[in-house]
């Protein structure tokens, strides 16, 4: 108590309290009970060790707790908040669209969207399926699936993403599921294919156009394109211009609606049957193939097969045939890569070639991802598929975890307050030492300088763009001259003692002046606060503490309202010490 008396009669340390400080010692607490009030009179003098012990140790505690505020708090060392609760997003429904011949629940198990939302399979054909489409509510889709003619799945969903695997439309079979592509797109499903490119390829003619596209854009020579005629119904069929040649009815798949008629008799019987089924047809002049080929495309996946009929049927996909895989040339892969940019794009497709026996090539076909998998790699081309739809999902679905664009960089982080950089202590080993300014010299004026654009480990010049700022010696101090004009006009901002003290702590010391600003400017910047030292440690004495939380070490409010928290506990442990 002594020491803290004779610490309160030195007139420096009384110079360095804030103004009214000692005057505020004097005022009564608010939080205390009036002198007249009962609790005052009901109290029991204490005896005098605790009288003095009390005091004492509030004293010593508010001293601790003052200065852990003061080290933690303004140098950003609190202790971070505690991690919050996960939260578990709903898992993503896929629709596959199959046959029950393909289990796909398997292909994607395991896979996650963005690693880590979970992906749930469900599988159906088109003739178990059923839905309503709404402008907000998206679609609802009923599935019941049948097996042996019992019922085993029954249930509503709402998918967030669609694989097509199967044909939506087929005239042989009588199969027209159409409108629940329409609903599907209406509900505004992605899907692989495209449901825009689903629906566009639900007739033969229709995709063949595009093809006619592709073949007037590259050439005959390098998109080789079979010779056909489209009839929209059987008028126009009079006459073929030379036999055989092969017609083909409506859309079908797998060879279905395809006829070799081999003179003019069999052409006009092929009409009459045109005339009943009520649909168009197209011809073509028949290829004497020597081998088929069939180029597959799977999201960058490109394989070749080559299909030689040895039953000897004309149709290389009915009866017994032989397949092998072929090299992939730079004409096939310009193929598919063409054919995979109609409507929209393609992810999933092939193209059909008949190779004739004269050594030629001729495009008859592409398909889409409902085109069957052949060869012996059908598992490895699924698991690619799945693969495809995943990376789909995690674009389509989740637009965050896509990676940025280069023309969209990461925006900058904030950098916590730590200690000052190279850039603020001085150049590193190495580098030429700066030269103090000359003694005495004429006070210059500041001129803006242009943006810094160089690392932050650079040197920082002074604005007038000839002397550098940090100390040749790695000090945080500033290597100004004892007469020189420029320390008094850096020190603007700050309190006289800490301009006449030379050893003032570091965080008293004036800030270099930032390149590429004015004078009014870093008149400005200097009434800012200054960034916190986290050098501050409870060995200081009180005079430090007290001048560096009061002028050096001004922050957010919050801060603000953190030091007069500090400076009322002091008030209050004087007050209880000097009463008592």
């Amino acid at each position: 108590m002594n020491f803290l008396r004779r610490r309160l009669s030195d007139s420096s340390f009384v110079a360095n309290l804030p103004n009214g400080y000692m005057t505020d010692l004097q005022r009564p607490d608010s939080s205390t009970s009036s002198p007249a009030s009962p609790a005052m009179e009901r109290r029991h003098p204490q005896p005098l060790a605790a009288s003095f012990s009390s005091p004492g140790s509030s004293l010593f505690s508010s001293f601790s707790s003052a200065m852990k505020q003061t080290s933690a708090a303004p140098s950003g060392l609190m202790e971070p908040p505690g991690p919050s609760a996960p939260v578990v997003q709903r898992p993503r429904i896929l629709l596959v669209i199959d046959d029950a011949h393909t289990d796909w629940a398997k292909y994607f198990h395991g896979k996650k969207v963005n690693g880590e939302i979970e992906i749930r399979v469900e599988q159906a054909e088109f003739s178990e399926l059923n839905l309503a489409a709404y402008v907000t509510g998206g679609c609802m889709v009923d599935m019941q699936v049948l097996r042996n003619g019992t019922k085993v799945v029954s249930r509503s969903f709402k998918p967030d993403f669609i694989l097509v695997r199967q044909h939506a439309y087929s005239m042989a079979l009588g199969e027209d599921y159409r409108s629940l592509v329409i609903g599907l797109q209406y509900g505004g499903l992605p899907a692989v294919n495209s449901l825009y490119s689903v629906y566009n390829f639900c007739s033969k003619p229709w995709v063949f156009s595009q093809l006619i596209k592709i073949f007037h854009s590259l050439g005959p020579e390098k998109f080789p394109l079979v010779e056909q005629t489209f009839f929209p119904n059987h008028k126009p069929m009079l006459t073929a211009p030379h036999f055989p040649v092969v017609v083909k009815l409506g859309h079908a798949h797998a060879g279905m609606g395809k006829i070799k008629v081999e003179n003019q008799h069999d052409y006009q019987d092929i009409t009459s049957m045109v005339a009943m089924a009520k649909t168009y047809a197209t011809t073509e002049a028949f290829i004497d193939s020597k081998y088929d080929i069939r180029i597959q495309k799977i999201g960058s996946n490109y394989k070749a097969y080559m299909r030689t009929s040895i039953s000897g049927n004309w149709k290389a996909n009915t009866g017994s045939a032989m397949l092998e895989q072929v090299a992939m040339t730079e004409r096939y892969r310009l193929w598919v890569d063409s054919c995979s940019e109609m409507f929209g794009g393609l992810d999933i497709c092939a193209v059909k070639a008949v190779h004739s026996k004269d050594g030629r090539d001729y495009i008859i076909e592409v398909m889409d991802s409902s085109m069957p998998l052949i060869g012996e790699h059908v598992e490895e081309d699924k698991q690619l598929m799945a693969d495809l739809v995943v990376s789909k999902m995690s674009q389509l679905l989740i637009p965050g975890g896509t990676v940025p664009s280069p023309l969209r960089p990461w925006a900058p982080q904030m950098k916590p307050a730590k200690s000052p950089g190279p850039a603020q202590l001085g150049p590193p080993l190495g580098q030429p030492q700066p030269r103090p300014p000359t003694q005495g010299g004429p006070r210059q004026t500041q001129s803006p300088q242009p943006p810094r654009t160089g690392s932050p480990s650079q040197q920082r010049l002074s604005p007038q763009g000839q002397q550098p700022l940090s100390s040749p010696s790695g000090s945080p101090q500033q290597q100004r001259s004892p007469g020189s004009p420029q320390l008094s006009r850096a020190s603007s901002g700050s309190s006289p003692n800490q301009a006449a003290k030379p050893g003032a702590p570091l965080a008293s010391q004036p800030r270099p002046p930032v390149q590429g600003r004015s004078a009014s400017q870093q008149g400005e910047d200097s009434k800012k606060p200054a960034p916190p030292h986290p050098h501050l440690n409870k060995s200081q004495s009180l005079t430090t503490s007290l001048s560096t939380s009061d002028t050096s070490q001004r922050g957010t409010p919050s801060e603000d309202e953190a030091k007069a928290e500090t400076i009322r506990n002091l008030r209050k442990s004087f007050a209880s010490l000097f009463s008592d």
